[in-house]
């Protein structure tokens, strides 16, 4: 097949392409499983039902099959599942109603996997906030979102929430809304601090604009409540500020990266310590996240920067501003992989980002050894291409 296709510039020149690089291909599975020294969470994309008939962007839609194949791949690798997270279109497209479908889908199939690591998101997104929303409808999402994740057998992520950004006068509200929730769970809970660059409602979050201030909040949350907390996702962009939290939490509290632009530093970690990981990119970049994991536990460091140090281009091209239209290229790349048989998305965000974006994330994906199959993956350019007058 040629493989020799036109793909737009940013200048809005185009210019031939051809894909060189021979795919990374996914590790094979030792006998007695993936042993990496670090957590690893790939927060997963959900596929949509391209031929239901309905309205794409009010109306959830979702692929059930398709959706739970790809959660099966990521455990096959060796990756857990961040599950119901903003990769899978929470509060752009997914709701909590739909959540809840999916965290029943994938826990049902995680029960039929010893092997099976999945935590799910729980935030407070079915509360919509406004003028007369309190601090107490707060704890109450809260509860009623933690207590499904439980009630279904899962551990929880803490989202970060949208209500309590909106309501919270004070960093008093985010420690009593904390306090609260981490006095009360089951088991010890992910949270999740996510940057405003990935949802803008979230500005301010633990009651600062300025983010070194707000840590000392997050921080001191976390460190009086180290007993429930499992470890905190970080999502600021900023590997400087993830080192300098990492430096301050409790020894037995992880620190998960979600930084999708410094991700390989930051798993590699320093003489003080390193990162675990829960990233959207590795959705997008699974076989070689994999890969690069188990080169790291074999204390093979140059062979982990070698796989994973090519993906980080794309990630940070993937990641761009407007960073919360990430998701758009992460599926795009699931399309391109034959995961799904079509580019479409929850809310019609398949829109969201242009072709030249999505043709650059093509070059990078080659760099990157992430396109398995070239063949097919230039195939299916071709045909988003040719949506816009390229042939």
């Amino acid at each position: 097949m040629e493989r020799s296709l036109h793909l737009p510039r940013a200048d809005g020149t185009i210019a031939a392409f051809t894909p060189v690089n021979e795919p990374l291909m996914a590790p094979v599975k030792p006998a007695g499983g993936h042993h990496f020294n670090r957590v690893a969470y790939a927060a997963a994309h959900v596929v949509v039902d391209a031929l239901a008939d309905n309205d794409p962007w009010l109306d959830r839609n979702i692929d059930w099959e398709r959706t739970i194949a790809f959660r099966e791949y990521l455990w096959g690798l060796g990756l857990g599942v961040a599950e119901a997270m903003d990769t899978a279109q929470r509060g752009m497209g997914l709701d909590w109603t739909g959540a809840k479908e999916l965290i029943a889908h994938a826990q049902s199939a995680a029960r039929g996997r010893p092997d099976a690591v999945i935590a799910y998101g729980a935030g407070t997104d079915h509360l919509q906030p406004g003028p007369k929303v309190t601090i107490d409808d707060v704890i109450r999402a809260y509860e009623e979102q933690v207590a499904y994740v439980e009630g279904q057998g899962g551990r929880v992520i803490l989202m970060a929430s949208r209500a309590l950004a909106a309501v919270a006068k004070s960093l008093d509200d985010y420690v009593r809304v904390y306090d609260r929730i981490l006095g009360q769970v089951k088991e010890p809970v992910i949270i999740h601090w996510l940057g405003s660059m990935f949802d803008p409602a979230l500005a301010g979050y633990w009651g600062s604009a300025d983010d070194m201030l707000a840590m000392e909040t997050a921080t001191a949350i976390i460190n009086q409540n180290a007993a429930k907390v499992d470890g905190v996702k970080i999502s600021l962009l900023s590997a400087e500020k993830e080192i300098v939290m990492r430096r301050r939490l409790d020894p037995s509290v992880k620190m998960y990266t979600g930084d999708d632009f410094n991700y390989a530093e930051l798993i590699a970690g320093d003489e003080q310590g390193y990162s675990h990981a829960l990233l959207g990119i590795f959705d997008a970049v699974a076989p070689a996240a994999s890969a690069a994991l188990a080169k790291l536990a074999q204390n093979d460091l140059e062979a982990f920067h070698a796989i994973l140090a090519p993906t980080v281009p794309l990630s940070r091209h993937i990641f761009k501003a407007p960073t919360r239209f990430y998701k758009t290229g992460v599926v795009f790349l699931a399309y391109l992989n034959g995961f799904q048989d079509h580019f479409q998305m929850l809310g019609g965000q398949q829109s969201a980002r242009s072709i030249q974006h999505l043709s650059e994330l093509f070059r990078l994906a080659d760099t990157a050894r992430v396109l398995r199959d070239p063949d097919l993956a230039v195939y299916r350019m071709k045909a988003i291409l040719a949506t816009v007058g390229i042939d």
